[in-house]
């Protein structure tokens, strides 16, 4: 089993007698993951978190560093909830650091996900004379070891410049923290983060500042290189986070949902729908808590994303009116991937892979099994 590293910090939120207008039952007690402290998703995590109170749940927000991390304490059964990033995606597909032994797809499903006035994209030093994408070329991108969605998201925003990862010298991290240290000591020139999040506004104050390079909609090729690579991503206009943005100083770069607040399939189905009751009735409550914590709001949810709901979530948004016909039938369709995927894992390993040559011999199955149901490949 790959060794699993949390960072040390846990913020706990305590427990309250208050009782809340609208009852929701949850477990008095519930562990929940995200990224490293400071994030704008462990912050957002620690907003939302603190609303359970009222409920007579004690929420505890773990730390963890990368993907993995961040995700074996809920396949173990000794966390609830991750506020993840698009790594939630990656380990649906199983590719990336989820195509090994330890791992494989994953039957993971969405609570609420948030979208804000932030962008997510590679945030680069001032100092390192970057006005495009295109200017990387040379430079130091950051990676993070155990985190595909950090570092395939670096490598698809290159893309949209013309740029692979052999155009630019990659310097690998062990966390998400870790990386941005890196940055302010002039060890790495880009790395991929939310504008909002803590360490984008510390590398702001930082002798170096940041810059946010732009992704114009209006350039249809490069945006067409960048979803090659991340095709979950979509063009948006920040106004908002670190480097001076604002609805007067906007930028248009790539975004999608983040945090994104999943469980596993098997999390019972009560469970999920308290704590997804529970986020919608406290919106109010936690919408400012912190930077784009906003985002969680139900009319933002994009309900036919890359990742199935869970019913417990499903159940919850139909109280509130907010589930659609079309959203069912995206959400069936991706049940029904989530369990080719299964199918197609369960074979490969019935077939005594050999250990060399295991990831390739992995994505050939994955993709002769979803060819063979009609669905797109995109890893190969």
């Amino acid at each position: 089993m790959q060794r699993i590293a949390f960072a040390a910090a846990a913020v706990f939120v305590g427990l309250s007698a208050s009782a809340s207008a609208q009852e929701v039952k949850v477990p008095p007690q519930m562990s929940w993951t995200a990224y490293d402290t400071g994030s704008s998703g462990f912050n957002i995590a620690v907003a939302v978190g603190q609303q359970f109170k009222q409920y007579g749940s004690d929420v505890r927000v773990l730390a963890a560093g990368n993907d993995t991390a961040r995700l074996a304490p809920l396949r173990a059964g000794r966390a609830a909830v991750s506020a993840m990033g698009v790594g939630v995606y990656f380990s649906q597909e199983g590719v990336f650091e989820f195509g090994t032994k330890e791992w494989g797809p994953q039957p993971v499903q969405l609570l609420l996900s948030a979208t804000s006035c932030n962008g997510l994209t590679l945030g680069v030093a001032k100092d390192a004379g970057v006005k495009e994408i295109k200017d990387l070329r040379g430079k130091r991108v950051a990676a993070v070891v155990g985190s595909p969605a950090l570092t395939q998201n670096a490598y698809a925003i290159l893309a949209f410049g013309g740029l692979t990862p052999k155009d630019v010298k990659i310097v690998e991290f062990s966390s998400n923290n870790a990386m941005w240290k890196g940055m302010i000591n002039n060890e790495v020139d880009a790395a991929f983060t939310s504008t909002i999040s803590g360490q984008s506004k510390e590398m702001e104050t930082s002798p170096r500042g940041i810059y946010w390079p732009p992704t114009p909609k209006s350039d249809t090729a490069g945006w067409e290189r960048l979803k090659k690579v991340g095709p979950f991503f979509k063009p948006h206009v920040a106004t908002c986070g670190a480097g001076g943005l604002s609805k007067d100083n906007s930028v248009e770069i790539p975004v999608y949902p983040y945090p994104i607040f999943m469980a596993y399939a098997s999390q019972p189905e009560d469970v999920v729908y308290g704590v997804s009751k529970g986020m919608i009735v406290t919106y109010d409550a936690y919408k400012t808590g912190a930077p784009g914590a906003d985002g969680l709001e139900v009319k933002r949810q994009d309900l036919q994303w890359a990742v199935p709901y869970h019913s417990g979530t499903v159940k919850a948004l139909k109280e509130v009116g907010a589930w659609t016909d079309e959203a069912e039938k995206h959400n069936q369709g991706l049940l029904k991937r989530q369990a080719t995927l299964a199918a197609a894992w369960k074979a490969y390993m019935g077939s005594n892979p050999a250990e060399a040559g295991f990831g390739e011999g992995w994505l050939k199955a994955r993709a002769a099994a979803l060819k063979a149901a009609g669905m797109d490949v995109i890893f190969e």
